[in-house]
């Protein structure tokens, strides 16, 4: 298994058990500052986005794992221990750094699985929102507590969070700051499955993923980001589009040829 630390906070491993036969092709995104149970400092903000950064560059990756080296916390949001020490233009200068942290998580052009274990709350909760499925166990605990502290979701949780369960549902949970337990999380449409482990089960879900062609997966998810919010004529433009991507690349060629030889395909991915 090799590793790539990221600053302090934030370490990126490739190769490691769990990753369904894979063969490297699955990133696992670790938040590595467990005594603080991965709050989002200036310096881990810095940190998950260059890591985003080179994970975005390297064609090699068919899937991205975001888990967290805590046992209790998957993410608890921003450091409002930091936060509580800033002035107004020390904030306002910080703002740019934080954004980058949660849209390098929601840019990333592979598929994106969150395993969360233990409390996802805030920023924490966002940074899984920015992923395309949430795995999560019976520890977890998710909420977008903003509001009691006198803010509102500024990492994406206004615009994901009614994308992914509705108006009306995200205004309940975004308006009371309510914390939300596993079972119920899963029964709203919060997290997408639950598993008796959550690192586990995501790492096996990747793999399953990265088995399939990396142009192809790239271009679907492409394909449904741009299409959201569209109406359906427009969404199917864009899906022209995205298909139109692949239709000659040599993955479609490949992929094509293993299926009339009964073989399993080697994705040349270009």
């Amino acid at each position: 298994m090799s590793e790539q630390r990221f600053g302090e906070f934030v370490v990126v491993r490739r190769g490691g058990d769990g990753d369904g036969g894979s063969d490297g092709h699955v990133a696992e995104l670790v938040l590595d500052r467990p005594k603080a149970m991965n709050a989002v400092s200036s310096e881990m903000a810095r940190s998950l986005g260059a890591a985003c950064d080179a994970l975005a560059a390297d064609p090699s990756v068919r899937v991205t794992v975001l888990t967290s080296s805590n046992d209790r916390a998957f993410c608890v949001g921003a450091d409002l221990k930091e936060r509580n020490s800033f002035t107004d233009a020390e904030l306002v200068r910080q703002r740019p750094t934080a954004r980058a942290a949660y849209t390098g998580v929601l840019e990333l052009p592979m598929p994106t699985v969150a395993a969360v274990h233990g409390y996802a709350l805030g920023g924490g909760f966002e940074l899984a929102l920015a992923c395309d499925v949430i795995v999560a166990d019976a520890t977890a605990v998710v909420g977008l507590p903003e509001v009691s502290v006198g803010v509102i979701p500024g990492g994406g949780g206004t615009q994901l969070l009614p994308r992914r369960v509705g108006a009306a549902r995200a205004a309940e949970l975004v308006f009371t700051a309510r914390r939300v337990e596993a079972s119920e999380a899963r029964e709203l449409g919060l997290v997408d499955l639950l598993e008796e482990d959550a690192r586990t089960a995501a790492l096996d879900l990747a793999g399953r993923i990265a088995a399939n062609s990396p142009v192809g997966l790239r271009a679907a998810k492409r394909a449904m980001r741009l299409g959201q919010g569209l109406d359906l004529r427009a969404g199917l433009e864009v899906e022209d589009a995205a298909w139109r991507s692949v239709a000659f690349s040599g993955d479609r060629a490949e992929g094509v040829a293993a299926f009339n030889e009964k073989r399993k395909p080697n994705w040349p991915g270009e």
